[in-house]
């Protein structure tokens, strides 16, 4: 259910803006994730205070919200639906499947068929909506994309779709054989997979995917650097009188026009210094030194 109108931002968010399908969304989104407890388990220390997150995103004039109701499971679902319950028209929750919580905090896979319908319909209820915006189907491990066929589970999500509660399909944690095998089953509208200055293993499928009006959606901004690399991302933002996040933000947001950021934050006041962060603009000389951390 939508209805609520959005307040204009006072400024324009980084980086405009991306049409997923056919449903225009900030290039600066918001990961709910770390909106959860410990592990992302169990509710967050200050209730209030996540709601408030949302709300803030809201009003900086942010339109994309990423989230799972296996974050919790189910909190970030719930503090949405209860934070901004009816959505404003433009916003676009993405959420995603294939993986389930087990009572360790551990992400078991949950990829047949039925475990799929199952939490298609847990996300429709959590968020209370009749129908998901977006869907990723999610594949690999906790290490990452693996090898294997992603066929069955997509055209899963490609029938659930069809009946009407889907909108528009993704995958997440993917190899590039996999995108392949999604797209012959249905269209996909985005790629969401690690991705930063350190881990650059995904820049043909970047560039391929925007020649093919696909957004790619990076997860872990800083996630995996060695120390070395963080020390040469530390230098950068020095001279630039910036923190290491603004310029690992910046720079996605520079690198290709098809990259939508999602990083998440408990705190409004990091919540409006990762929008500052990202809209630093970096000279041909900066994104040159940068480019050398990941190669």
């Amino acid at each position: 259910m939508k209805g609520a109108t959005m307040n204009t931002p006072s400024a324009p968010l980084p980086g405009g803006t991306w049409t997923l399908g056919d449903s225009p969304v900030t290039r600066f989104g918001y990961g709910a994730m770390q909106l959860a407890g410990p592990w992302v388990m169990g509710p967050p220390a200050d209730h209030d205070g996540a709601l408030a997150v949302l709300r803030e995103a809201i009003s900086l004039g942010i339109t994309h919200i990423d989230t799972s109701d296996a974050y919790g499971p189910r909190i970030t679902n719930e503090l949405i639906r209860e934070a901004l319950h009816p959505y404003p028209e433009p916003l676009f929750i993405a959420t995603k499947v294939g993986a389930t919580r087990d009572a360790q905090g551990a992400w078991p896979t949950a990829r047949r068929p039925e475990e799929l319908r199952k939490q298609v319909h847990e996300n429709l209820q959590s968020l209370g909506v009749e129908i998901l915006d977006l869907v990723n189907m999610r594949m690999g491990d906790a290490q990452g994309p693996q090898p294997g066929s992603i066929t069955e589970a997509f055209e899963t999500l490609a029938d659930l779709q069809q009946e009407g509660l889907i909108r528009h399909l993704g995958v997440s944690n993917v190899t590039g054989t996999q995108v392949a095998q999604a797209r012959s089953i249905a269209p996909i509208v985005c790629v969401q997979n690690m991705y930063n200055l350190a881990h650059r293993h995904d820049d043909d499928l970047v560039d391929h995917l925007a020649a093919e009006g696909i957004a790619y959606v990076p997860f872990f901004p800083l996630g995996g650097f060695t120390p070395l690399q963080s020390e040469a991302l530390s230098q950068v933002a020095n001279r630039l009188a910036a923190t290491p996040m603004s310029i690992a933000l910046a720079w996605l947001m520079q690198r290709s026009p098809n990259i939508l950021l999602i990083p998440g934050t408990s705190s409004t006041a990091h919540l409006r210094e990762n929008i500052a962060g990202a809209g630093l603009r970096l000279s041909d000389e900066d994104v040159a030194e940068l480019d050398s951390i990941g190669r």
